[in-house]
């Protein structure tokens, strides 16, 4: 682990183009403490020194525990699935028939809906895309706007003799650091790509009621079971 976190300190430092004496002059240590972390002899530096490098680096130190070896072994995709459940419960409890991983393209199996609740009484289909992480923010919006098109071939027939359901499109963003973190970096896209109300969304999943008109973005929290409303800054 020393040598590991070593040479990310070394990179880190590299990128930044601060030599081990800037480095380490802003932590407190000498250049030759900070060669030897970096070579991996900081078998024995304490906690707080390493917090200290990666805050001078940008670089928070993360430090968790594996999972339980004994546990039984969970999905790859588990936070997702959790994410999945938690709308696929709420939706049975207000009456909606819901699909999950729906092909919106049968004949193209690489294209699927996560999630679609389908509400009879209010004529609209609720497609759902939960976002655990946006690696490529604007592939996952294209993304969307494909799966919007193609679901509403779905939504004529649906529609039966009758008008045609109405699409109603949201993002529900997987409550994480890294996802609040993103929301603050591109809140102007985000807002703009969905400007629907997200509290409307967030209470359309949560009880039932009426899907906003536009597009709508709002929290997903799979520990406390609650989806809600994303106030921007």
């Amino acid at each position: 682990m020393a040598g590991t976190l070593g040479r990310e300190i070394q990179l880190a430092r590299s990128r930044r183009q601060l030599t081990q004496a800037r480095l380490g002059d802003r932590i407190g240590i000498s250049p030759a403490r900070v060669s030897q972390i970096e070579r991996g002899h900081g078998t024995v530096a304490p906690l707080a020194l390493w917090v200290k490098l990666g805050i001078a680096l940008g670089r928070p130190l993360a430090v968790s525990f594996s999972r339980d070896i004994d546990a039984p072994e969970e999905p790859r995709d588990a936070g997702h699935l959790a994410a999945q459940e938690l709308v696929l419960r709420l939706a049975r409890g207000h009456g909606r028939r819901a699909s999950v991983e729906l092909a919106t393209k049968p004949w193209d199996p690489a294209q699927w809906a996560d999630v679609v609740l389908r509400d009879d009484g209010q004529r609209v289909l609720l497609l759902i895309e939960i976002v655990n992480r946006a690696g490529d923010l604007g592939a996952g919006l294209r993304s969307t706007d494909r799966k919007t098109a193609e679901l509403e071939r779905f939504a004529i027939l649906a529609g039966g003799d009758g008008p045609a359901y109405r699409v109603a499109l949201g993002w529900l963003l997987v409550e994480t650091a890294a996802n609040r973190a993103l929301v603050v970096r591109f809140a102007e896209i985000l807002r703009t790509r969905f400007p629907g109300s997200s509290a409307a969304w967030a209470k359309a999943l949560s009880v039932g009621s009426s899907a906003p008109n536009e597009p709508a973005i709002a929290w997903v929290d799979t520990r406390s079971g609650r989806i809600r409303a994303l106030r921007w800054r």
